[in-house]
């Protein structure tokens, strides 16, 4: 049997919300009921980071795409220093 794909655009959820991702994990549970499928299409990094955040990338079916700071190296641990006396006299 052939699953059936539905594709949700996104591109007009341009300040996602918690209750945004909250519908769309509701969208997904009720198309995996039917034996269909649920795809996000222009989905903004804004809206990954957040179903990222909610955990919810693996329901969703997508990965969160995070950037590494500008200038610095990805999984690169910082040097830790001792701040100056900051006693105020």
């Amino acid at each position: 049997m052939r699953t059936v794909k539905i594709t949700l655009d996104c591109g007009s959820i341009a300040e996602p919300t918690v209750s945004t991702i909250d519908q769309m994990a509701r969208l997904q549970l009720d198309a995996r009921r039917c034996g269909c499928k649920l795809e996000l299409k222009d989905a903004n990094p804004n809206l990954l980071d957040l179903i990222g955040f909610a955990g919810l990338s693996g329901v969703l079916c997508v990965e969160a795409r995070r950037q590494a700071e500008q200038g610095k190296e990805p999984c690169r641990v910082e040097e830790e220093r001792e701040l100056g006396d900051l006693s105020v006299g």
